[in-house]
């Protein structure tokens, strides 16, 4: 699903929304109904190709774990109404590579189980945010972070790899990374919730919404 560059949004007098962030964003830009819809759909399409196979999920925290919890739901829910039982484990690991809106120079990768465990197994790696299609500046800049992370999975020799992301941001660059599996390719803003932070504050919001200039100032560290 493609928002285009002048997609206006929803006004945010039409939702419900934590009453301690008014003032501080500029639009809706997703519905939660619109994201758990979309989400319900991606869930259908791994189940249709993933085969027999079970799977472990690895959810990339903090952004990417209501998109997860939401994602493996679902799939939970057409396995059990299907001939088919996916067996599915999950880990979580956390990614740290911006400071307030802008990128830093170095990434890191912190949590996870031993990873050796992925060995012959399909691997699904789950973010709300990710890094890129074209991945946003003010995100990671070149994919590097996305390459790194399948970098060290790749080592442990598991079965299949494929990356699933509610949203992909799009920009000007060829070169970014494009998952195997998204919910919506929004235009290179800022945008916070359903898990998805600025400095922690916007986790709590169930749409996916822009943050203001006023909002950023407001929880700037």
């Amino acid at each position: 699903v493609q928002i285009s560059d002048n997609w206006p949004g929803y006004s945010l007098d039409l939702f419900t929304y934590p009453q301690h962030y008014y003032g501080d964003l500029e639009y809706v830009l997703i519905p939660h109904g619109i994201i758990v819809d979309r989400t319900e759909r991606l869930a259908k399409d791994i189940m249709q190709d993933i085969g027999d196979n079970d799977i472990v999920v690895l959810c990339v925290l903090k952004g990417g774990y209501k998109f997860c919890a939401d994602l493996v739901e679902h799939i939970k829910n057409l396995s059990r109404n299907s001939e088919r039982f996916i067996s599915m484990k999950v880990d979580f690991v956390r990614l740290k590579s911006y400071h307030n809106d802008q990128s830093m120079q170095d990434m890191q990768i912190m949590g996870g189980d031993d990873l050796s465990k992925l060995t012959g197994k399909v691997s699904f790696l789950c973010f709300l945010l990710l890094l890129f299609f074209m991945f946003c500046k003010d995100i990671v800049g070149t994919g590097r972070t996305m390459k790194v992370l399948l970098n060290n999975i790749e080592k442990c020799k598991p079965k299949m790899i494929k990356v699933a992301s509610l949203l992909v941001k799009r920009t000007s660059r060829p070169d970014g990374y494009r998952p195997d599996y998204y919910g919506f390719e929004i235009p290179d803003l800022f945008v916070v919730g359903y898990a998805l932070d600025y400095n922690e504050h916007f986790r709590d919001l169930n749409h996916i919404c822009v943050i203001n200039d006023h909002g950023k100032a407001k929880y700037r560290v």
